[in-house]
């Protein structure tokens, strides 16, 4: 496999830019970067044959923190992006990183059509439920009570997105859920995904320590989630649906073949003059 580097298997620090990340101290972003840098490094991947594309918000900045090929994109739109990029070179690993508002609220549609369309490709998506970036606004994973955002000091008044249910309805062939502060987790967790053939959703736990100090608390919460991963999609959801939300590993895997679109047969410049002559 070209992809693979096996003659000179790179380190976890080869895969990171001089770029020193500029999230807040406790951010839990700093451990899924870890995290993804580590992953690379294990599946022994050239750098020129990844590929990390994201949208807007703190967990987006991370193409700028990698050293291998990357793209800091429009709000909401990171997935389609790396849609195109996965079908047009099959041959490169494609990482999409962001957050929960970026994901789940201005890209929603796309995380629909993502987990329909089943394209070879990994989504890690830092759930903190709040908008940091722009100081701390309720996301759509936010809980309803949660009244410390000055936007909503009654609560959001509205049930939270339940990210994994959705991926699991819209047809996701990998579903898992990581939290940072198991860095070596969601390491491992990112090599399954890398290595599962289709769309691979991973929700990363990910605090906001700075607007949502409360989430230190995870780490008291998270668990191995106690059964192998499902297979069928009635008990997968069966499952999500019995947890809250703090079952940790591989959720849900499918075998649904990953979509590829028919290869054109290549045509010479003669072929396209005749098309186009009148």
């Amino acid at each position: 496999m070209d992809s693979v580097n096996e003659d000179c298997p790179l380190s976890p620090k080869d895969y990171k830019s001089d770029y020193k990340p500029v999230w807040c101290p406790g951010c839990g972003d700093f451990s899924v970067l870890a995290a993804i840098t580590r992953a690379l490094s294990t599946l022994k991947i050239k750098r020129e044959n990844a590929a990390v594309i994201s949208g807007i918000g703190c967990s987006s900045r991370i193409p700028a923190y990698t050293s291998v090929y990357g793209f800091h994109g429009v709000h909401g739109r990171a997935l389609p992006l790396a849609a195109g990029l996965k079908l047009a070179r099959p041959d490169l690993t494609v990482l999409v990183t962001g957050g929960d508002g970026d994901g789940f609220s201005i890209g929603g549609n796309h995380f629909i059509h993502a987990c329909r369309r089943n394209v070879d490709m990994t989504y890690i998506v830092m759930d903190n439920q709040v908008y940091g970036m722009t100081k701390g606004q309720a996301s759509p994973t936010t809980a309803i009570e949660w009244k410390a955002s000055k936007l909503t000091p009654h609560g959001t008044g509205v049930d939270p997105f339940q990210p994994l249910g959705m991926a699991l309805a819209a047809g996701a062939t990998f579903i898992a859920r990581g939290y940072s502060g198991d860095p070596d987790g969601v390491a491992e967790l990112i090599v399954k995904a890398v290595r599962h053939p289709g769309f691979s959703f991973l929700q990363v736990l990910s605090p906001c320590v700075t607007y949502h100090p409360e989430q230190r608390e995870w780490k008291d919460k998270v668990r191995p989630a106690p059964s192998q991963p499902a297979v069928d999609p009635v008990r997968a959801s069966m499952r999500l649906m019995d947890e809250e939300g703090f079952n940790i590993g591989v959720l849900f895997v499918s075998d649904r073949p990953p979509y590829a679109p028919p290869t054109a047969p290549k045509a010479t410049i003669a072929d396209i003059e005749k098309t186009f002559a009148i």
